[in-house]
């Protein structure tokens, strides 16, 4: 009994509505104004809104016999019902517009309802790509006539998105470039997000996984502040695919769920409900049209007939009404059956996958750490064998293709390290270690690094110390130094014929500690105003020169974030062509006796020379070449095998001063060589020559019983002076 009196309940508001209009005759701008609260209802998601307004604007429109104003409420109403998934009348009405645009002669309504049209054919809809890309093709005939760059990059958009869709990368590739091309002169976010999920596509189908996730999350990025919008509710999807097939899925179903979330709030039930009901309305729009044209027919044949055939006909439409709604209701119901068995299962496939995250997340750790590894090893040749050229051949000391090959795999080994410490940092990986060490020591020999780079570009460095400063300090130095490097090198690299000042300053000062207070200035380019929260972005670049490759945009993200394991916050102050000054405060330990002098292994730049056996257990034949090269500059005779068991056996015969154990070999590994070692009671120091982090392996070199690490690739006096110290 309660469905009979829904259904009559829905009915009669259905048919009361369409005697609801205002008689009185709007004018065109009035009807413009319709329109415009249509578009923007129909933006927002509320297409029951947006289908009363059009219903409206549809009926005045006739009224004044305005054919341009009738097309454009036929395409929204169009636009409606394709958005509802009922398009057979949404191409109903799409036709319909094309009819009052060609009556009204108007090319740009006939264009972008042929865009419409394209759209209605793509693959979640019709699924017929061909007619897809023939109507967006017609579309863009007529803005290129009309040399209209901004609805060109619309239909741009479009026609990338259809070819992308059918994994057809490179056909599309074009108008993918045009779209990025042109797209600043589009102000609308949701094109922008729409614009970096098909650079996420385009890259992820070509294989560049990096690219690809950087298009993904930089769309994700602009549409904060946007609650839900279809563009965003396709980039959560893609996101999520691109996540699953990479094994992330974690994040893919993170993604999965905001997709969700989005079309939940724009097709909730509630809201569906009210716009297929203001879809009826529409619908019996059309029927009352009808009845009216056949009553004004009927009156020219005949007054007498006029009433019976006028209620016979209503009777039909009205019968016809009925049986549509039980038909629209019925395939309503199936296809939201349909849509809730495809999440059913999708949400067991992602329960299987969030279970298997875990796991992803151990071998992800474990992949950064191998692959580091296998970046550093051939890189240690490189830069070996290019040292090993210049020495050889002195005459080929200062060529530029030396220079060259040693910079790009210094360069090369800069970025695995920038990574890596952006990986660890981000994992919390990171401990920071405190050492006894003098302050300006450490700042004098950075500037001293940094010195090729300065003279490059013509500039100065000075270096301002508070004289309050004690002699000597605890905390992580290296970390420190990693902070300065990365900020020194990046005001030499954007200052010319400049100077770069370093400051030093106490801020406050106990008998156990002391705060100082860091500053870098320098007077180059300067950073924009609206750029001083991006350039601690990671991977962005703010400015690029045509003569410089170098940078990863991980430098100053590295400083705020190592920065900030200090304890410190870092500020920036920098205005365009003037320069840029970088400040943070540090919290120091002070040692409880301060000695004047301390001697530093790594610092001492004149080894004592003496003569040394050197047994190197390496399996690399171009690092065994190197490694033995450098040792016997400093005199040293070595020794050289291939393999743990091999340094074994040679150490039941023979004694060495000193031995260098490669982490990675095969058979067994310089850890349980060095254990096997130590258990023949052999307590030659044995230092450990490896491309593992030095933090990920110190616990395995202290078990092991090795005296120290040195990571390749290496500076040669780093090595002999840790020789030194262990034999002395």
């Amino acid at each position: 009994m309660s469905k009979y009196k829904l259904f009559f309940f829905l009915f009669s508001i259905v048919f009361f509505q369409n005697y609801s209009f205002s008689q009185e005759k709007k004018t065109v701008q009035e009807i413009v104004e319709l329109n415009t609260q249509s578009k923007n209802y129909f933006k927002q998601g509320n297409f029951e809104k947006s289908i009363q307004i059009s219903r409206i604007a549809l009926h005045h429109a006739k009224i004044i016999g305005n054919d341009t104003l009738v097309a454009i409420s036929c395409q929204r109403i169009g636009m409606n019902f394709e958005e509802l998934k009922d398009l057979n009348k949404a191409l109903f009405f799409y036709n319909k517009s094309l009819d009052y645009a060609t009556k009204a002669k108007s090319g740009k309504i006939k264009a972008n309802v042929y865009n419409d049209l394209g759209n209605i054919n793509s693959k979640d809809l019709l699924n017929q790509y061909k007619k897809s890309l023939y109507y967006y093709q017609k579309t863009k005939e007529y803005y290129e006539s009309k040399k209209d760059s901004t609805n060109l990059v619309m239909v741009n958009l479009n026609i990338a998105w259809t070819y992308f869709d059918e994994e057809q990368f490179d056909s599309g590739f074009k108008n993918l470039d045009f779209v990025n091309k042109y797209q600043t002169k589009f102000g609308d976010k949701d094109y922008i997000i729409s614009i970096n999920m098909l650079n996420g596509m385009y890259h992820a189908g070509k294989g560049d996984d990096t690219k690809a996730n950087y298009y993904y999350r930089r769309g994700i990025n602009e549409g904060t502040g946007i609650d839900f919008n279809e563009e965003k509710q396709f980039l959560h999807l893609e996101y999520a695919k691109f996540l699953a097939k990479n094994g992330d899925y974690k994040n893919a179903y993170e993604n999965l769920a905001k997709y969700n979330e989005i079309v939940e709030s724009l097709f909730n039930k509630e809201k569906m409900a009210k716009a297929n009901l203001a879809a009826r309305n529409i619908e019996f729009d059309i029927y009352k049209s009808d009845i009216e044209k056949l009553k004004t027919d009927q009156k020219l044949q005949s007054l007498s007939l006029k009433k019976s055939k006028t209620i016979l006909s209503l009777f039909v439409v009205i019968l016809i009404f009925l049986l549509l709604l039980f038909y629209s209701l019925y395939k309503n119901f199936n296809l939201k059956k349909q849509n809730n068995n495809d999440l059913t299962v999708a949400n067991s496939d992602l329960q299987i996958a969030k279970e298997k995250a875990e796991e992803a997340t151990r071998l992800k750790s474990q992949f950064v750490s191998t692959i580091t590894h296998e970046l550093r090893t051939p890189l240690y040749g490189v830069v070996g064998i290019t040292d090993l050229i210049a020495d050889e051949h002195p005459e080929l000391k200062n060529s530029q293709y030396i220079k060259s090959l040693k910079f790009s795999a210094k360069y090369l080994l800069a970025l695995v390290n920038d990574i890596l410490q952006i990986y660890k940092i981000s994992e919390n990986k990171i401990v920071l270690e405190n050492s006894k060490f003098n302050l300006k020591e450490e700042l004098v020999s950075i500037i001293d690094s940094l010195q090729f780079l300065a003279s490059k570009n013509k500039n100065k460095i000075s270096l301002e110390l508070d004289s309050t400063i004690p002699s000597f300090i605890i905390g992580d130095k290296i970390r420190l130094s990693q902070i300065f490097m990365n900020l020194i090198s990046n005001s030499l690299k954007f200052t010319e014929k400049g100077k770069i000042i370093i400051n030093a300053n106490v801020l406050d000062k106990k008998d156990d500690f002391c705060i100082i207070f860091f500053e870098v200035i320098d007077n180059g380019i300067g950073i924009s105003k609206e750029d001083h929260e991006k350039v601690f972005q990671e991977f962005v670049q703010i400015e690029r020169r045509d003569d410089d490759y170098q940078g990863t945009g991980l430098g100053l993200p590295i400083v705020k974030k190592l920065i900030q394991l200090f304890g410190g916050e870092v500020n920036l102050e920098s205005e365009e062509n003037k320069g840029t000054k970088i400040s943070f405060s540090i919290k120091f330990n002070i040692p409880f006796e301060e000695t004047s002098n301390i001697l530093t292994v790594e610092n001492n730049t004149n080894p004592v020379k003496k003569f040394l056996n050197v047994l190197l257990v390496e399996d690399n034949k171009i690092n065994q070449m190197v490694t033995k090269k450098i040792l016997k500059n400093f005199g040293y005779n070595t020794t050289i095998v291939d393999n743990g068991f091999e340094a074994i056996e040679i150490l039941k015969s023979e004694k060495f001063d000193v031995i260098l154990m490669d982490i990675n070999m095969p058979k067994i590994n310089g850890f349980e060589t060095s254990k096997l070692i130590r258990e023949m009671i052999v307590l030659t120091p044995i230092i450990a020559l490896t491309a593992f982090d030095k933090q990920e392996i110190n616990h395995q070199v202290i078990e092991a019983g090795m005296n120290g690490i040195i990571v390749k690739p290496f500076e040669s006096n780093i090595l002999i002076d840790l020789i030194l110290k262990l034999t002395s």
